[in-house]
């Protein structure tokens, strides 16, 4: 299935902004986080199709997933 991958922010420096990516049927959020070698501690917000959504949701083909880091500040 092709997934739509975003990444915001930190998360985008030696990595990509937008990629189109080819996953297995029944691939959660994790698992694409795992293949980006991005730390699950420092993920903020997920979210698909402009839905928020957590690690271990399934993913569908065509699916717009966009991941950001954790924000610090005050």
């Amino acid at each position: 299935m092709r997934i739509t991958v975003k990444l915001f922010a930190s998360f985008r420096t030696g990595r990509f902004s937008v990629e189109e990516r080819e996953y297995q049927d029944g691939t959660t959020i994790g698992q694409v986080a795992d293949s980006i070698s991005l730390p699950h501690s420092e993920i903020g917000v997920m979210m698909v199709n402009s839905r928020h959504a957590k690690l271990d949701r399934e993913l569908n083909d065509g699916d717009i997933l966009a991941i950001f880091p954790l924000l610090g500040g005050g």
